[in-house]
């Protein structure tokens, strides 16, 4: 007989990131992977009307009420729940931190060009506010950028 497999059911997960400005770094990786920032406006007004939360918990952004600390951003493409804003498929949160960064980071992010298009990929994100650490060939494994979105945090452009 054999071993008996368990089968678990997939989990949702998002990566958060620490911060020190939680929107304006949404701001930039959005822009730098094509996805959305949430807008939580509709949630935070309802909270705020219930008096679940007070002002001190809301900061405005772009014109739209956001939780203070706090920003997401969200495929374009996946599904998302319309009251909140929070998206239900891939997604980063970032949460405001009172430490700054030390240190390389554990995880980091790979942005992938189109074949033949990393030059154009690092210089976009460099307009962005990005920053060019160092880059990496290993031939035929591979060429990348290592890079440092505006807070200092390590992806590679590849």
């Amino acid at each position: 007989m054999g071993a008996a497999i368990t089968v678990f059911m997939t989990l949702h997960w998002k990566l958060v990131i620490d911060s020190t400005h939680a929107p304006a770094l949404a701001d930039f990786w959005a822009q730098a992977l094509g996805y959305v920032v949430e807008d939580p406006s509709e949630l935070v007004e309802q909270l705020l009307a219930a008096g679940r939360i007070g002002e001190e918990s809301v900061v405005e952004h772009h014109g739209r009420k956001t939780f203070r600390g706090f920003a997401g951003i969200r495929h374009p493409d996946d599904p998302y729940d319309e009251a909140s804003g929070v998206g239900r498929g891939r997604r980063l949160l970032f949460q405001e931190v009172g430490e700054a960064k030390a240190g390389k980071n554990r995880l980091h992010i790979d942005v992938h060009s189109e074949p033949g298009g990393l030059d154009a990929l690092v210089e976009r994100l460099e307009g962005l506010g990005a920053t060019r650490v160092r880059e990496v060939n290993k031939g035929p494994a591979g060429h990348w950028w290592v890079m440092q979105d505006p807070e200092g945090n390590e992806f590679c452009a590849a």
